[in-house]
């Protein structure tokens, strides 16, 4: 199969605001993640995925159909909505039946799969026995992604799924999704906290006001930045004596102290890091711990946000 997802010229406009803004990409099977501000056009964007809503102009195709008016295609999708929508004095595991029953499962089969769908969820049995009116957010997210998987589609849509869901929870999301793709479901997942999709995949998309920034791999889309110095964080026990030393390496810009450590800019990172470790031993310096502001998705999308380079495609 080529493309999971495909946008030719995609716009969709809300009267006279716009969502998204000749949108053209193309997504792979696996997991990819779809990065972006709140208001960025990352809605929108599953939505016209998803046949939710008409583009503006443009075509979009979903499993190599055309989405919308399909509703063929439609039992092959499943769809993680960000706000809530659900039948407030209902029980959870009759939502999730409720859903499977209108697509035309059996009211046995229903049953069955609503039960492994919560299960995988994360939604124990005595919660789900319970009014939705009654249920935390985290709950509530539990319940959409069950109804999500619980017919097992190929493409799966969720949006901002981890919102509300404490470390436990994130981590059971994290794992069923890979366990779906691994199973060859394919995933698009949107959120605006980077380190959570890293965690899943390396394709990326970076979208804002609605248009698409850089696509492709976290290597990839971090390159787009090699042009601007990193900065290295180095907590240590002597600042200013490190600072001295590391000052004079030929790979190291700038130095400035900062609150319990220094701060390093190089245009040469990895060099930067093959040559601190043996100024540290030799000077005998006590290291409390190094990070890096620029080395991960955060610092990208800061760069490109903020317009310090051009967007990819001249977008």
């Amino acid at each position: 199969m080529s493309g999971v997802l495909r946008f030719e010229g995609v716009s969709r406009w809300y009267g006279p605001v716009l969502g998204l803004n000749k949108v053209s990409c193309e997504l792979q099977p696996g997991i990819t993640g779809l990065l972006g501000p709140n208001g960025a056009g990352k809605s929108t964007f599953l939505k016209l995925a998803l046949g939710l809503v008409h583009p503006s102009a443009g075509r979009v195709l979903t499993l190599g159909e055309p989405v919308w008016d399909n509703p063929g295609l439609m039992a092959r999708l499943g769809y993680c909505p960000e706000i809530d929508n659900f039948y407030e004095q209902m029980r959870g595991v009759e939502f999730v039946r409720l859903m499977l029953r209108l697509q035309g499962f059996s009211a046995p089969e229903a049953a069955r799969r609503a039960d492994q769908a919560l299960e995988a969820a994360g939604l124990e049995p005595q919660q789900s026995a319970r009014r939705i009116k009654q249920y935390s957010k985290g709950m509530r997210q539990k319940v959409k992604l069950a109804q999500a998987i619980s017919h097992e589609p190929e493409l799966l849509v969720l949006d901002e799924p981890f919102t509300g869901a404490d470390p436990p929870s994130r981590r059971r999301i994290i794992e069923l999704l890979r366990r779906r793709a691994e199973a060859g479901v394919h995933v698009l997942i949107s959120s605006h906290v980077l380190h959570e999709i890293e965690a899943l995949t390396e394709t990326m998309l970076l979208i804002d006001r609605g248009r698409i920034l850089a696509e492709g791999g976290v290597r990839s889309i971090r390159s787009l930045i090699d042009e601007h110095p990193h900065r290295i964080a180095l907590r240590c026990e002597e600042p200013r004596r490190l600072a001295r030393l590391a000052i004079d390496l030929e790979c190291v810009q700038a130095v400035r102290l900062i609150e319990g450590g220094v701060e390093l800019e190089t245009a040469q990172p990895a060099r930067c890091y093959r040559e601190l470790p043996a100024l540290v031993v030799e000077n005998q310096l006590r290291l409390v711990g190094v990070s890096s502001r620029d080395n991960d998705m955060e610092a990208v999308f800061r760069y490109l946000v903020e317009g310090r380079i051009a967007p990819a495609g001249g977008a």
